[in-house]
């Protein structure tokens, strides 16, 4: 497979560089901005230990979370005027001072502003990969391609506690920082040597007021879900007024994008039946994801008493299914050109899935757990990137960085606003019936099977010209 990868792929820019390396150097940088989500947390008791200020310790991850977010849909659009690679090497770089700043960071004040500085290099680590991968190689390949970065956001996600578990053990937990420094580096030196790709010719001008907006309106919805019914009760000022910012934003960034020049968001995407359906469904895709890959690494040091590593370990099952259906679905559809199958199958699976660990009790054997976890881990794999894949085979050339750009940020919104509500979930239903963790979590997990049937309901929407796109060119 990888020397059929490797022919075909040097067909597709007239200067192709060297395909291989230029793959590894774009996966490594996106592997870095996951990990950066989900190392963090396992080392915050540590932080606070050495740092102080308990009482902020969370905006360590929700900066991060929050730039990331809201820089993503823009990093397609420079990059779009300046340059896949420029662009990508430039992010990367901000991305490594931010790590080293948190790294020397002396207060909690200090490492939530370097927290902020990182996440900014970071919205483009994922979005620009993704982009310039579906340039590099031909379209029949995406989906085959596209599996290897569902594959890394699976390894990155849930091995993410068990690496930020092992160094902080071992070293200290700046070193999660500073482990970022040597392999962005290799990043930029891999991406800078082997990667070319014409210019895509988006000479316009990068749409800043429009970003501002939907940055505004990004954030507004954000905090609503992080602080709704827990910092603040929901029908407090801030949260009105959190609302009211939300939707007046909203309503600005539609009215600005239908008048701009060269809008950060084309509405003429939503003209297209396939994305219409696609770029919601991600959304429910990222609130399923968000809230699983949170809270079942809680669950298991909960309910079994495992310590962070070990808790890593035991997601093996979950992990190893994810990627595995990934690569195999992605070689299936490259085959056929047959998305909505795939699609529909692996919401339904997820939505078992979910139904199957809602009924989790403090004795389930842990071999039923893994079952369990695998069934999870391959609905997973099957709608991950091809999703994505969908939207990109529905896109023209000239707006392929835009719908990329629009699918992982939606992607990345919806997984933080299902961290943040599976969070809420949790905390009222601990307030309101006292129990144990791990027999609250669960019945938390229940709620992932209705937004799993939703999205099963969605897809089925799904016009048969998707399932074409592939085959049509």
């Amino acid at each position: 497979m990888t020397r059929e990868l490797t022919r075909t792929a040097s067909a597709a820019p007239s200067k192709p560089g060297n395909v291989p390396l230029a793959t590894a150097g774009l996966l490594l940088g996106m592997l870095l901005s996951v990990l950066d989500q989900t190392v963090v947390a396992i080392a915050l008791p540590d932080i606070a230990a050495d740092l102080g200020g308990m009482d902020a310790i969370g905006w360590i991850i929700t900066s991060y979370v929050l730039a990331s977010t809201t820089t993503g849909a823009l990093y397609g659009r420079i990059s779009d005027r300046f340059g896949r690679r420029a662009v990508f090497v430039t992010a990367i770089a901000v991305f490594i001072v931010g790590s080293v700043l948190c790294g020397v960071a002396l207060t909690v004040p200090q490492l939530v502003a370097a927290r902020t500085l990182q996440g900014i290099g970071a919205g483009a680590l994922f979005v620009l990969p993704t982009i310039a991968l579906s340039e590099l190689y031909p379209q029949r390949l995406r989906s085959r391609v596209q599996g290897f970065t569902g594959g890394v956001f699976a390894l990155a996600s849930v091995g993410g506690p068990l690496a930020g578990g092992l160094i902080t053990d071992s070293v200290g937990w700046r070193w999660i920082f500073y482990i970022n420094l040597p392999l962005g580096l290799l990043s930029i030196a891999l991406v800078t040597f082997a990667l070319r790709l014409p210019k895509p010719g988006g000479g316009g001008k990068v749409d800043v007021a429009g970003s501002a907006l939907i940055v505004g309106a990004t954030v507004s919805l954000l905090l609503v879900a992080e602080w709704g019914g827990r910092v603040h009760a929901w029908t407090s000022l801030v949260i009105l007024t959190l609302i009211g910012a939300f939707a007046v934003l909203l309503a600005l960034f539609v009215w600005w994008e239908r008048r701009a020049a060269n809008p950060l968001l084309p509405p003429r995407l939503f003209a297209n039946p396939a994305l219409r359906v696609a770029l919601p469904a991600t959304a429910l895709l990222g609130a399923l994801l968000g809230g699983s890959i949170v809270y079942l690494p809680t669950y298991l040091q909960a309910a079994y008493g495992m310590g962070a590593t070990q808790a890593g370990l035991a997601l093996n099952p979950y992990v190893v299914t994810f990627m595995a259906v990934s690569f195999l679905a992605g070689a299936r559809i490259g085959a056929s050109g047959r998305f909505k199958p795939y699609l529909i199958a692996g919401s339904a699976i997820v939505a078992l899935g979910f139904a199957l660990l809602s009924q989790l009790g403090t004795g389930t054997p842990y071999a039923v757990l893994a079952v369990e976890l695998g069934v999870l881990g391959a609905g997973f794999g099957l709608l991950m990137q091809n999703l994505v894949v969908v939207a990109q085979n529905a896109a023209t050339p000239a707006d392929l960085a835009a719908t990329t750009s629009a699918a992982v940020s939606v992607r990345g919104l919806g997984m933080s606003l299902g961290v943040a509500i599976f969070g809420n979930l949790l905390a009222r239903q601990l307030q309101s019936h006292p129990q144990s963790t791990a027999t609250a979590i669960p019945d938390v997990l229940f709620w992932g099977v209705p937004v799993a049937v939703a999205l099963v309901a969605l897809l089925a929407l799904l016009p048969r010209s998707a399932d074409h796109e592939l085959t049509s060119t």
